[in-house]
């Protein structure tokens, strides 16, 4: 059975950017997505150090009414 697929785009909202052209670029210059922690409270876990997605902006890319309405990973994937 012969399966066609079409790639239409490409999308990257990761540690390291929140297109394909930064993300690439960091991952050629060696950058490092992880580090310190900041989206809650570290100092009740062992691991404080972790690969966040850093300065997005939902409310900027959706609108505040629809970020609302996604949780975080969907606005990812919506942004991407």
């Amino acid at each position: 059975m012969n399966t066609r697929i079409v790639v239409t785009g490409m999308g990257c909202v990761s540690p390291l950017g929140h297109d394909v052209a930064t993300t690439w670029e960091a991952i050629l210059a060696g950058k490092s997505g992880a580090g310190p922690i900041t989206a809650f409270d570290t100092s009740l876990h062992e691991t404080r150090i972790a690969a966040e997605v850093k300065n997005f902006d939902p409310i900027a890319l959706l609108g505040r009414k629809e970020a609302r309405r996604m949780d975080r990973y969907t606005q990812f994937a919506v942004a991407s």
